[in-house]
Formats: structure tokens, C-alpha cells, sequence
């Protein structure tokens, strides 16, 4: 066993350079020994990782300071490796777990697999993960626990101070997504309460002075003494090197018109004139890269000969497992793998044996309009860091090149230094919910790492006030208020759950919440779209999409939870197998906050009125004479549209309910159901009047 600095041990004999400024620390490469536990090759394949000769100088920081923060350039292996050497370390003994957050799913379960692997036992034991409705921990077993964010923010709800964790590592830190600066807030409070617990942030790109004095709580009167037994509260960086290989950058010379032809050519143009090796590229959605593996795919078979060898494989996140697993097996000898993927590749996964990348300069965001209520999904431009990032893919395993569908002069003038906070253009009120229910009153007044826009709070705050679920000081309602922040889903939806217990139809109302929080349960097959439509008119129902859902959910349970019948019927096997759960749990959830089950033994009209409880504000009328089945919002007179993938496009009921509102080419309700418009003041009273003929909001 290789010898490790264990904590409350002597500083390391090793070249530590202690910076006062900001605890910056380069450090000579200790001995390479093995560590002789799990299988020798995954044993050497750790100790050839940047992260490995940084070991000593990790463990020794995180026991000196209450927080490290780690910028280590992708490749490091600092994900994977950080997190068992601190087991290897003492960390998760008596009955502690260290925990390491992730922003993305696919990352906490693919990171999770790698790491028990390594560590040459059971996932699920040793090392286990937990994502919202899937927990793969043993508890008292589980040392090492993979999480979202928002997991652990939830865990937060039973035990605000996260008394179990002894070290928790936030990584990717610079994704900067919404749950991961709310938990940066939180921690740094929980940080006051508990001197034990140690922080570590680690991310690729991060801009760590800013990071190192939002954790800064020394008091500035007095130095810490180094045998001081508490920890320095002055923030240790670390920087760890990444990959070891050059890697060129190539720009067009002219700006591209069209990315995802350039995107074909290019992949096209490598295979043809590049050694072997590994392509990944990066495009914006799942539209745009299914477009590009049918195009490649096409263009290779005309082609012919070694065109043929290309293996093209698409990489977003509502993949189904199977398609994941392809993605991460070793190339065939003789084919070349082509990655077209989202930007989950850029700092998430890692993907072995990638030499070069090609990088079309967008990626889809969402930015919310608090004045207008409605989430725009806009392909933008991307960030000098999120640049770097992709390139970087290229040089793991040897040198490698990076291609920019864009100019260099653009790089250098015109593109962002970093990209904008997902806090500062999101829809708020979960975020406020939780806040709540973890007893943080004063909203505007918490300590975050990027102020959220004023609008988007006040905007949430009033949401949740019309719901009931705040009262008129701001404070959560009993019981709703509280039932509502128990259920791990948009408090809409948790509305329209607790609603339906009223109603007396919970058992239809547990199907369409579990169905609404799964990507889809359609698979959508280009070139066979007239069979598609056809099957999808077996299950259509005129009250509109959740009533649909039931009708699949109930073929599906009469199949038998057939994948057979699935295929057939272009519905995701993989997707009406995580629904089935999800119900289980809500069930098993509602059950614990004393609400019983009912049926509403096909009264879909009861249905339709427990949805309006949750979405009474997400009301639109047809415009009279109206010939493009145009929709205006009740509140705020907004033009929208029932999008083509609801079984209600081109039927256009007088008035609706929709689920949500994405912005593409137009404002496009999706899952849309029809209702009579006095259900509106029926529901919310408070929220609409009735004007003849019509209801109106106050």
C-alpha cells in the first residue's frame, strides 16, 4: 500500500509552497508506488493521471482549510481520483461519507460506475450515486456518494447541516448552473455551523480568486496560527494540470454559413486526410445532432469504401442507457467513432481515445423572461472558456486538433470570456421554494454568488402567492406550502398532485406528474413520420396531451411493460420504465404526507380540473378568426401556439391549458389540454374574475 498523509499527521516532507495570498501550492511528484488494491492495469492507468503526483498536497489542504478549491484542467482525473483519496485517507470512517455534486445525471451515474470499478467493488455499495428518483446507496455501507446538485439540496430539507458528509466536493463548478450556486450559498452558511466539514471546489475553468473570497470568512483581525485545531477559513487553491499532449487549433477563414453542413464536411474531411483516432463533435441539441448522424451516415454510404468504417453516434442526454453505453465502449479495430454530442462532453464525460474535436461555436440555452413568463431555448454562441474546454477534448491520449467553425478574429474580439450564470436567466421558483423551506426568509438578502435578476424573484415570489403555497409575509402555508416543498418536482405540478387528492383522482393524477417529468415517451424516427402520427392517433384523446399519457401508460401496463410493444408503438421503452417508478415513489411519498390514493374512474373533466388548480395561470383563448391557430395568453395577451407534437395541434380548442412555454421559431405550448373557462374561477378565484363573456386576471 502506497504511503498517504492522513489527516492530523505531520505536514508531508514534499516541496509545499504555502501562499499566504491565496494558499497557492506547486508540488514536486512524490514516489509512484502502487497502491496494490483492485486490478494492477486500473492501478497504473490512476497513477499516469495529472491529479496523482497532487495527491499529498490535496489531503494535506483539505485537512488545513475549511476550503479548496481545485482548478484542474479536463483530463486531470480529478473527478474520479480526489474523492478515494480521501476514503484512502481516513475521511469515511466512523460512518462519515464524502460526497462529490455534479450539475449533470449522465455524469453522477457514469462517474459512480468508473470510480466502483476502480475501486474494484459494487455499485451501489462502496460507492453509490443518487439522482432525483433513482438512489443506488446503501446507507451505512455507502462511503463515497455521487450526486446532483439538487439531490443535495433536497438532503438539506431532513438535515440542514448535512451532518453525514465530512467532505463535500463540488465539481464542475463553473457550469455554474442554478443548483450548484444556490448550494455554494448554503454551504458557506453551513460552513459557520459546522468547522469540520471541509469544502472542496473543483472545476475546470474557474475564475478562483472571485470563488476564494466569496469563502473567505477569516476574520481579519487576527492570522490563524498553524496549530490552531480549526481550520484556516482563508480558501486554499490548488491548480492541477490536465492533459499532457499539445493540442492545434484550426479556425475557418471565412465565417460559416451554414454549422451543421460544416459540421458534415469537416468530419468528412478529417476521415479522409487525418490518422486514426476518435472524432468529437459538438453541436446544440438533440435536433441538430440527429440531423448530423443521418446526414454523415448518408454521405458515408454513398461514399463507400473506408467511409463505411465511420461509427457515428449521437450523445444528449435523454439517451436511452443502451445507446450511452455504445458511446463509452473502446473503438473496433479498423473504425474510426464519431461523437456528435451536446455540450455534456465538454467538462462531464470524458471520452476516451478522442483525438480530434470539432466545435461549431453555439450550444442551446435557455433564458427566461420573467416580464413575459416564457423560457426561450436560444442557440448562442459560446464562451472563450466553454472554447477551451472543447478543445481540450482532443489531447488526452495523444496530440491532437481542434477545428473551429469560426474565425480567429472573432475568437479574439468578439466571444464572451466566460459564459452567463444559469441563476441570472432562469425561472426562479423552485429556487425559492426550497430556499423557504429551508427556512431562509430573507430572499434578496442571501449571500449568492451572482445576484439573480430582481424581476425573476418577485416573479417567483408571486407564483407561488397565487398557488397558495406563501402566504402574505412570504412564509411557507400549512399545510400546502409545506406538503409542496416535501414533493421534488416543479411546485406547479406538486400543486396539481396535492389538488387532485380534493378531487378524489391522485391514482391518474401520479401517472401524468411521473410521464411530465420524464424527457419523452416518444421516439421520434425520421422518415417513418406518417406511421408515427398514425400510432400516436391509437392513444390521442379530444381533452388533449396528460389524457393521452393515461391512455399510453395503460397500453403499456396491458402489454405486460412490453419493450416489444414499445417499439412498436415508437414509444421509449427505457422512458415508461423510469415513469413506472417515478409513480411508485409519488405514491409512496403522498402515502407518507397522509394523502390517500382515489380514482377518478375515467371522470376526465375531475382530471382537467385538478390540473387547472396547478396551472390556472397557464390559460389562453383562440383568437377569434384566427387562421393560424394562434393562442393569446390570459395574463399578458403573449401570441402562442400549440406545438406540432401535441395530439391538440390543429384540432385548436377554443381554450386551453399548457404545461409549459418554450420560444423557438414562435411561443409553443406544449402538452396542452382543452377546458371550459369557468373552471378558471372556479379554481382561483383570487386569481381571475369573470368579465362576460370571458374570465380575466386581476
Amino acid at each position: 500500500m502506497s504511503k498517504f498523509w492522513k489527516p492530523g499527521s505531520d505536514r508531508p516532507k514534499s516541496c509545499l509552497v504555502d501562499d499566504e495570498e491565496g494558499g497557492v501550492l506547486f508540488v514536486s511528484a512524490p514516489s509512484s508506488s502502487s497502491s496494490g488494491f483492485g486490478y494492477a492495469s486500473l492501478e497504473r492507468q490512476r497513477q499516469r493521471l495529472p491529479v496523482y503526483k497532487y495527491r499529498d498536497a490535496i489531503l494535506y489542504l483539505v485537512e488545513h482549510h475549511a476550503t479548496t478549491i481545485i482548478v484542474g484542467e479536463t483530463g486531470s482525473g480529478k473527478t474520479t481520483q480526489i474523492p478515494q483519496y480521501l476514503k484512502e485517507a481516513g475521511w469515511a470512517e466512523g460512518g462519515r461519507v464524502i460526497a462529490c455534486t455534479q450539475p449533470r445525471r449522465l455524469a453522477v451515474q457514469s462517474v459512480a460506475s468508473r470510480v466502483a470499478e476502480e475501486m474494484g467493488v459494487k455499485l451501489g455499495d462502496e460507492v453509490g450515486y443518487t439522482i432525483r428518483f433513482d438512489d443506488q446507496t446503501n446507507p451505512g455501507i455507502t462511503l463515497i456518494k455521487f450526486l446532483t446538485d439538487g439531490v443535495l439540496l433536497r438532503e438539506m430539507m431532513d438535515d440542514p447541516l448535512l451532518t453525514k458528509y465530512s467532505v463535500i466536493m463540488v465539481d464542475e463548478a463553473h457550469e455554474r448552473s442554478l443548483s450548484t450556486d444556490m448550494l455554494l450559498g448554503l454551504l458557506k452558511k453551513i460552513q459557520r455551523r459546522r468547522s469540520e466539514l471541509r469544502i472542496i471546489i473543483s472545476s475546470a475553468t474557474i475564475e478562483a480568486k472571485s470563488m476564494s473570497t466569496f469563502f473567505n470568512t477569516r476574520r481579519k483581525t487576527l492570522g490563524q496560527c498553524p496549530g490552531d485545531s480549526a481550520p484556516n477559513q482563508l480558501p486554499a487553491i490548488l491548480s492541477v494540470e490536465g492533459r499532457g499532449y499539445t493540442v492545434e487549433i484550426n479556425y475557418v477563414e471565412e465565417p460559416v454559413a451554414d454549422y451543421l453542413q460544416a459540421v458534415v464536411n469537416t468530419v468528412l474531411l478529417i476521415h479522409e486526410k487525418e490518422p486514426p483516432g476518435d472524432i468529437l463533435v459538438f453541436l446544440t441539441g438533440q435536433d441538430d445532432i440527429d440531423a448530423a448522424v443521418k446526414l454523415i451516415v448518408e454521405e458515408a454510404q454513398h461514399r463507400g469504401g473506408r467511409y463505411t468504417d465511420l461509427l457515428v453516434l449521437p450523445l444528449y442526454s435523454g439517451l436511452p442507457r443502451g445507446e450511452q453505453d455504445l458511446i463509452f465502449a473502446p473503438t473496433s479495430k479498423g473504425k474510426r467513432k464519431v461523437v456528435i454530442s451536446t455540450n455534456i462532453a465538454e467538462t462531464s464525460l470524458t471520452l476516451e481515445g478522442v483525438v480530434y474535436v470539432v466545435d461549431s461555436g453555439f450550444s442551446k440555452q435557455r433564458f427566461y423572461n420573467p416580464m413575459s413568463d416564457i423560457e426561450n431555448l436560444v442557440v448562442a454562441p459560446i464562451s472563450k472558456a466553454s472554447a477551451r474546454q472543447r478543445a481540450g477534448r482532443a489531447g488526452r491520449v495523444r496530440p491532437g486538433k481542434c477545428f473551429r467553425l469560426y474565425t480567429e478574429d472573432y475568437y479574439v474580439k468578439e466571444m464572451q470570456p466566460e459564459g452567463i450564470p444559469e441563476m441570472q436567466r432562469s425561472n426562479l421558483v423552485s429556487c425559492v421554494i426550497q430556499l423557504k423551506a429551508l427556512g431562509i426568509d430573507n430572499i434578496l438578502g442571501f449571500n449568492w454568488l451572482a445576484s439573480p435578476p430582481p424581476e425573476a424573484m418577485v416573479r417567483a415570489l408571486e407564483v407561488l402567492y397565487s398557488l397558495g403555497i406563501l402566504d402574505e409575509d412570504g412564509k411557507l402555508t400549512s399545510p400546502v406550502g409545506f406538503q409542496v416543498s416535501e414533493i421534488p418536482l416543479d411546485p406547479m405540478i406538486s400543486k396539481m398532485i396535492l389538488s387532485a387528492n380534493d378531487f378524489g383522482c391522485s391514482e391518474e393524477i401520479i401517472t401524468v406528474a411521473a410521464i411530465l417529468s420524464v424527457q419523452s415517451i416518444w421516439v421520434s424516427v425520421r422518415g417513418v413520420q406518417k406511421e408515427f402520427d398514425e400510432v400516436k392517433l391509437r392513444f390521442a384523446a379530444a381533452e388533449g396531451d396528460h389524457v393521452t399519457y393515461l391512455n399510453v401508460y395503460k397500453g403499456f401496463l396491458q402489454s405486460g411493460t412490453s419493450s416489444k410493444w414499445c417499439y412498436k408503438n415508437f414509444i421509449n421503452y427505457q422512458s415508461m420504465k423510469k415513469v413506472v417508478d417515478i409513480r411508485a415513489q409519488l405514491s409512496r411519498l403522498l402515502k407518507r404526507l397522509g394523502l390517500v390514493l382515489k380514482s377518478c374512474e375515467g371522470d376526465m373533466q375531475i382530471l382537467r380540473k385538478a390540473i387547472i388548480a396547478g396551472f390556472f395561470a397557464h390559460a389562453c383563448r383562440l383568437e377569434e378568426y384566427s387562421q393560424n391557430g394562434m393562442y393569446k395568453t390570459i395574463r399578458g395577451s403573449q401570441e402562442v401556439y400549440i406545438h406540432p407534437s401535441s395530439v391538440l395541434f390543429r384540432v385548436n380548442p377554443k381554450w386551453v391549458i399548457y404545461h409549459s412555454l418554450m420560444s423557438t421559431d414562435k411561443h409553443y405550448m406544449r402538452n396542452v389540454i382543452a377546458i371550459d373557462p369557468s373552471w378558471l374561477t372556479e379554481a382561483a378565484p383570487h386569481f381571475y374574475h369573470l368579465r362576460q363573456p370571458n374570465p380575466v386576471p386581476y
